[in-house]
């Protein structure tokens, strides 16, 4: 049997200042051009969001191509590439660009070392749409090491002019393995100019990571396609939760993970809203888990402008509401 049944819930946790803005970015392009807005792919990973904002009258759809001539379209917070900019301006499509302002930045930096010619290791997922984006940003020059194993294995022409970056959602501990190997084989491996594993990413692992290790089961909120919420899972077990899973609802906890367990360790990805959180609180505490106690690790104040294209309200005032928040350990 369980002894004292409690929750440890993460903090920071949910939401982060991206995908916030990228929310609201489709939620603003509703109210002033009124539905249906398109936006291509998920505008964040988490399929409560996506099915929100589809009541509400947005249309998601894989390519701009599906999207009809002349009509507004959102790129996700994950990132476009420049094929997919020109695609939409070829359709004379009116394009509202909800990029997270950090996944610009890695985009930046790209195109930099690609004009200086440096071959650039990209640490992601191979599919990922925001991998897709950045390497589109210098096709030429980047090569994406998928996991530590292929570090081993990464051919370059000019070993005095290699540099990597990665996908901002990675887990930091297996990116910088990969660096480890990386730079054992390249020497002059040059780094980012600055972390390319977003704040927020990195303050969740933080959080649940003290978590784990007084949890006997971690359940992590958030979509199978939500990266950041997948490694959140695999850090849990790696810093010692017992058990670690992953839901998208309150009513996928199954009681036979319940089943002597004590402690309980919750947390959600960046791209999930509070609320879902909360119904996972109250799902556990029918089951017993009414003490629940805040592990925080950080405290997040950074705030994102609304993209360019809607800073400007149809009276031609400008609206520089800001959102989300920023880690500081």
């Amino acid at each position: 049997m369980a002894g004292h049944k409690r929750v440890l819930l993460a903090a920071p946790r949910g939401y982060c200042a991206g995908v916030d803005r990228a929310v609201v970015a489709v939620e603003k392009a509703l109210e002033r051009y009124g539905a249906p807005v398109y936006v291509r792919k998920q505008i964040v990973h988490n399929i409560h969001v996506v099915t929100e904002l589809e009541g509400k009258g947005a249309i998601f759809v894989d390519e701009v191509d599906e999207v009809p001539e002349g009509a507004h379209v959102v790129f996700s917070a994950h990132g476009v590439s420049p094929a997919v900019v020109n695609a939409a301006s070829d359709r004379g499509l009116h394009a509202i660009d909800a990029t997270c302002p950090l996944v610009t930045k890695v985009h930046r930096e790209a195109v930099r070392f690609a004009r200086d010619d440096y071959r650039i290791l990209l640490i992601g997922h191979d599919g990922h749409e925001e991998v897709e984006g950045t390497a589109g940003e210098a096709p030429d020059h980047v090569t994406i090491v998928n996991s530590p194993e292929e570090a081993d294995h990464v051919v370059v022409d000019d070993p005095s002019k290699v540099v990597w970056l990665s996908q901002t959602t990675l887990s930091v501990d297996e990116t910088m393995e990969t660096v480890r190997r990386l730079r054992a084989r390249f020497p002059q491996l040059q780094d980012p100019p600055s972390d390319d594993i977003c704040y927020a990413t990195q303050n969740r692992q933080v959080a649940i990571k003290k978590v784990a290790r007084d949890a006997d089961l971690v359940i992590v909120v958030g979509s199978a396609n939500s990266s950041n919420s997948v490694r959140l899972v695999e850090v849990a077990l790696e810093h010692g939760a017992k058990a670690a899973y992953r839901v998208d609802y309150a009513d996928e906890v199954r009681q036979e993970w319940l089943d002597g367990v004590a402690t309980v360790g919750v947390t959600s990805g960046a791209s999930v809203p509070e609320v879902l959180v909360q119904e996972v609180l109250s799902q556990l505490a029918g089951a017993g888990y009414r003490d629940v106690e805040e592990v925080r690790t950080a405290e997040e104040d950074l705030m994102f402008s609304l993209p360019k294209e809607l800073r400007q309200d149809p009276s031609g005032r400008r609206d520089e509401r800001a959102l989300g928040g920023r880690g500081r350990a």
